[in-house]
């Protein structure tokens, strides 16, 4: 094939036999926070590149080098969306659902662009799924978002895999004065940075704390701490944090180089991470956004929220080996029909069963073939049970009923007693 009509770098397909373990996720993660009481929202991949501008910081990495930005027919600067709160936010401001201090819990799930160089778990398309919380401005609600990622992890079998790192960047005036301090340290030892931490010294030096460059970590021991500089407020918010995760016995670290890397966060920040994924490390992330409601326009609002990366997700549960057994088994059952009455027979069959087991999957044979070429179609598809009819089966108004995971030999089944017999079998497994 022309390299020309092959998927765009950093930009994958995802194929049928890897699906079902997306689908698993998606929805275990849509069940645990219907649980919690968030609501699903869903917003456009385009959006106007001003929104992200404004949001995200027109001096970081994203809007700088990394975002797909595009003059569309009538000459508006438009861009594929880079992260989901500056959406969000967008979309609560444009429908005044938060208005009058409503408080909004919501949910979604998407792709999301960003031009970077593609590698394992770093994708130029990639799929998140973000929460964020409007008009809620206490720690207790920063915690629910870090307990029901807790809960998450129990659920997937993630827990002893994944640590939580917490940090407080404090208010916007704290963050002004260690900016300060941190830019006066770095400035007096430039000559020991990397290049990219000189570039940033001007534009995000912040985000310097979060150098993956040894020698720069090295040289960090000893810059002023951002706690140092937190303001009262921040700091009894961060406490009040740290209360209600010793009280729910969730495990932390306080990591005081975490800044994230979006201009708009506030107070708490928080990471889950890994060390099984090598240098993509980070599985969930959020935090504080209290002033981007109003810098967007908006009345002073507070926010919190979160995401995380699919991709990763489901390439750590792939690597530690923790998908659950039944996502490798697509098909239930299998009809085998041997002959044109048959054929008609089991698919009238097949749409009876489907009304009386509705989830059930039930397969039934395309194409003909021998009796042997469609049971090796059935053992092929991985399914539990064969039904087989043919002329003989048809007389007696019977369905063969064949297990193919197990012992058991094949026997005849009455039509009408069919529904309750593959119930009875299904239940077993």
């Amino acid at each position: 094939m022309s390299k020309s009509l092959q998927a765009i770098r950093g930009m994958n397909d995802i194929l049928p036999e890897q699906t079902p373990l997306w689908r698993y996720f998606e929805a275990t993660v849509a069940s645990l926070l219907d649980g919690y009481g968030y609501r699903q929202i869903r917003m456009p991949i385009v959006e106007a590149t001003e929104l992200f501008k404004r949001s995200i910081g027109e001096v970081t990495d994203i809007v700088e080098k990394e975002m797909y930005t595009f003059d569309d027919r009538n000459g508006d600067s438009l861009t594929l969306r880079p992260e989901g709160t500056a959406s969000c936010v967008r979309a609560v401001l444009e429908h005044g659902i938060t208005g009058g201090g409503q408080v909004q819990k919501l949910w979604y799930q998407g792709p999301m662009f960003r031009h970077e160089r593609p590698q394992k778990g770093r994708y130029r398309q990639f799929h998140q799924i973000g929460v964020e919380v409007f008009n809620l401005d206490g720690p207790d609600i920063d915690a629910e978002l870090i307990l029901l990622t807790w809960r998450l992890w129990g659920e997937l079998g993630l827990r002893d895999v994944v640590t939580l790192e917490l940090n407080s960047l404090g208010s916007s005036e704290a963050r002004v004065r260690y900016r300060e301090a941190l830019v006066a340290f770095l400035s007096a030892r430039l000559e020991l940075l990397d290049e990219d931490s000189k570039r940033r010294l001007t534009s995000n030096p912040l985000r310097i704390l979060d150098s993956k460059v040894p020698e720069t970590q090295a040289l960090l021991t000893d810059a002023p701490k951002l706690a140092d500089y937190l303001d009262e407020a921040s700091r009894v918010h961060f406490e009040g944090l740290k209360a209600r995760l010793d009280a729910a016995g969730i495990p932390y670290v306080i990591n005081p180089k975490l800044v994230r890397g979006l201009d708009y966060y506030c107070k708490t920040v928080f990471e889950w991470v890994t060390d099984q994924l090598g240098a993509q490390g980070t599985v969930c992330a959020g935090g504080r956004y209290d002033g981007l409601v109003e810098q967007m326009g908006g009345k002073p609002t507070a926010g919190v929220g979160f995401a995380m990366g699919i991709e990763r997700l489901v390439l750590l549960l792939e690597s530690l080996e923790r998908v659950p057994a039944a996502l490798s088994r697509q098909i239930d059952v299998y009809f085998c029909a041997f002959g044109e009455a048959a054929e008609l027979a089991a698919l009238a069959l097949s749409e009876t069963l489907r009304d009386q087991l509705p989830h059930m999957r039930l397969q039934v044979n395309a194409g003909g073939g021998s009796f042997k070429s469609q049971l090796k179609k059935a053992d092929k598809s991985a399914a539990l049970f064969a039904l087989v009819v043919g002329d003989n089966e048809l007389a007696e108004r019977v369905v063969g009923f064949k297990p193919l995971r197990g012992q058991g030999e094949q026997q005849n089944i009455a039509w009408d007693a069919l529904p309750a017999h593959l119930a009875a079998n299904l239940n077993q497994v």
